[in-house]
């Protein structure tokens, strides 16, 4: 849902992006409503005192420990794996020449979320984008609440 880039690993990375998901849900008028689950690796900055509060605040679980099993991080460890093949490496068309500072990360990375979540096509959606689908969702709901909320 969130995310960041930064030259170290350190809590404010991890906490940063931890924030803007929900954040960015609630701009777009999608509040999450619970049942969000944070998937880490157990690197020594994301199980601190500051990562478990902003994941508390935000109401988020954390997947270390007794919520998740051995299973729980593959598909956030995929999505890493596939930004580093398919983002960062050279040639990809996500970047415009070498990667020589943080701001050329956080190029090539806003152009490969983007794409990831709004415009590639996803066989386990019918072979729409994320985004197509997420709106033909609302929408769904938004006819469903006017025909229970019609007048008879």
């Amino acid at each position: 849902m969130g995310w960041h880039a930064a030259t170290t690993k350190t809590t404010p990375l991890l906490t940063t992006a931890l924030r803007m998901g929900p954040w960015l849900r609630d701009r777009a008028g999608h509040t999450v409503k619970g049942g969000l689950v944070h998937h880490s690796d157990a690197g020594s900055q994301f199980p601190s005192v500051a990562s478990a509060e902003t994941l508390a605040m935000e109401g988020i679980a954390a997947s270390i420990g007794s919520i998740g099993d051995d299973y729980d991080n593959v598909l956030a460890e995929s999505t890493i794996g596939s930004f580093k093949n398919k983002a960062v490496r050279d040639g990809s068309p996500f970047r415009t020449g070498p990667l020589r500072s943080i701001d050329d990360v956080e190029w090539v990375r806003a152009g490969w979320v983007d794409c990831y979540n709004n415009r590639r096509l996803q066989s386990t959606l019918g072979g729409i984008p994320p985004e197509e689908k997420e709106a033909a969702y609302y929408a769904d709901l938004t006819t469903l609440a006017r025909r229970v909320l019609a007048p008879v």
